[in-house]
């Protein structure tokens, strides 16, 4: 009994620590710091974000366990300034080139959809007449701010960004957020009470972040060649979003594999259609 509450005061005193060093990095609203790991001592693996008076840290080492959460004050400036940013991408002056069209690609491209089982007209995707290439527009607030294409031939690079806001691509109207690689990807996984969010790669980058912040709930659900970062990606993102779950797959999600498919429905049945 003495033992164990001997431990307990050592683990207050040692978050209590972990809590002091997080206050003195005056983190403002709207930014992440990073840092070597005050536990653990890993090169610059542990994040600290303030979102709206929210202070969330973590290691996203996975052997280290140091993660936690306050309330801090904000100052008006620190609520002016989240309202300016969560403006910036609805201000911004992004514009589709004019060789991107709205109407079919042709033969090609309804062959490459229709390969993937994803329904062009319904995800608004749209034509590079000058590169080939099919094209999924990133959306916010209802207006075009990005957009990436996937070539139909062997031009290099496979995938094109055309703008730089960061944004990752989205499909569906869901309230919980499935993180995948690719766009075909979150457009298998987006429907009910998913959200699909393709990161467009295996990295997690700050943009990504501070859009999955929105989100109570996210299911990381990588390629099964990728499983060391999707677990490295879950502890990170544990900073940001307050329920972050594994999916291990068997295949890539946008095969549709059934095993996988199952598993998605029962995760869905689990968080709640």
């Amino acid at each position: 009994m003495v033992k164990a509450l001997n431990c307990r005061r050592e683990s207050d005193i040692y978050m209590s620590n972990i809590y002091n060093i997080v206050s003195e990095l005056g983190v403002r609203n709207g930014e992440t710091k990073r840092m070597n790991c005050p536990a653990c001592n890993g090169y610059k693996t542990f994040t600290v974000t303030n979102n709206m008076g929210s202070l969330m840290w973590n290691c996203y080492k996975v052997s280290c366990s140091v993660s936690g959460g306050s309330r801090v004050h904000l100052t008006v400036d620190d609520i002016k300034r989240g309202f300016k940013d969560a403006e910036q991408f609805a201000q911004d002056n992004f514009a589709l080139p004019q060789y991107i069209v709205s109407r079919s690609g042709g033969l090609y491209m309804n062959r490459w959809c229709a390969k993937w089982g994803i329904d062009a007209a319904k995800l608004g995707l749209m034509y590079d007449v000058k590169e080939d290439r099919v094209v999924f527009p990133i959306v916010h607030d209802g207006k075009i701010v990005d957009a990436t294409g996937r070539t139909l031939g062997k031009r290099i690079p496979k995938w094109k960004r055309y703008g730089n806001s960061g944004l990752p691509y989205t499909s569906g109207c869901g309230k919980v957020a499935v993180v995948v690689e690719d766009c075909v990807s979150a457009a298998v996984v987006g429907y009910g009470s998913f959200v699909g969010v393709a990161l467009l790669g295996t990295s997690l980058q700050d943009s990504h972040r501070r859009y999955l912040a929105q989100f109570s709930t996210a299911v990381i659900a990588l390629d099964p060649d990728a499983l060391p970062k999707t677990l490295a990606m879950a502890k990170e993102l544990r900073g940001h979003v307050s329920d972050v779950r594994v999916l291990r797959l068997v295949d890539d999600i946008k095969y549709r594999n059934p095993t996988d498919m199952e598993k998605l429905d029962a995760l869905r049945r689990q968080i709640g259609e």
